[in-house]
């Protein structure tokens, strides 16, 4: 299977292309130096707080986040507190290879995201990230938060609407194998899991699933696809 038959790659955000752990816990060692929290620690009771049946849109449920951890992990709690984990994420950083892959990918496929971020906030991520795409789709536009289906249907209807492409010419990239990569293979997408945990332990801050969806591609870097990306290019022009 080539990647030169797709045409749009829709891509997962938080945690494929901006690192919002390292951007919670660098807000979180700035916030509470002298706690004595660890890291993965932070990461699981967050995992947990957001799959508690009670959140609301992203990023704003970081208010009600941090009040939830801060009794159970002995962080100092206030409203300034909470809202700066939420204003946080104009501050996250994008991973090392995010910007100069998504610049390569842009010369052969259209770019569209796919977050679970509301606008606001994908305002500040696509300018982390260069502001590489073509289309920029959040979680309030599509009134609806991934992993629910209708979110890929309404993705698949802007991009056919604007550009005449259908569903076999989408590759969706992410690393969340509950928000984005079973739930995609399910309907039918092809998959491409950028497993940017791959050397650490655990699911971090993203939420856990039961068994790994096997996806059609498997990279543990974004810059890792743009290569395969451009190997096929070549290939394909020496034929």
């Amino acid at each position: 299977m080539s990647l030169q038959q797709f045409k749009v790659l829709t891509f997962d955000v938080v945690g494929t292309l901006i690192d919002f752990e390292g951007g919670m816990l660098d807000y979180l060692h700035d916030a509470a130096p002298n706690a004595g929290v660890t890291d993965d620690d932070f990461l699981a009771a967050y995992r947990k707080a957001r799959a508690d049946g009670k959140t609301g849109w992203y990023p704003d449920d970081l208010v009600r986040v941090w009040h939830v951890l801060a009794p159970q992990l002995g962080l100092p709690d206030s409203d300034a507190l909470a809202q700066g984990l939420r204003d946080s994420v104009s501050r996250w950083p994008a991973f090392p290879d995010s910007v100069e892959a998504l610049k390569r990918l842009k010369k052969y496929f259209k770019l569209v995201t796919m977050t679970n971020a509301q606008a606001w906030a994908l305002a500040h991520f696509d300018k982390t990230l260069g502001s590489p795409f073509d289309m920029l789709l959040s979680c309030d536009e599509a009134m609806c938060e991934k992993p629910d289906p209708r979110y890929f249907a309404y993705a698949r209807g802007r991009y056919e609407g604007a550009w005449g492409y259908k569903q076999s010419d989408n590759l969706h990239v992410a690393q969340s194998q509950y928000h984005d990569i079973g739930v995609a293979k399910s309907l039918g997408l092809k998959t491409c899991w950028i497993e940017r945990r791959h050397a650490q332990e655990g699911f971090g801050g993203t939420i856990e699933v039961p068994a790994i969806t096997t996806p059609d591609y498997h990279f543990h870097t974004l810059a890792e696809l743009a290569d395969a990306v451009e190997a096929g290019v070549l290939i394909f022009r020496a034929l």
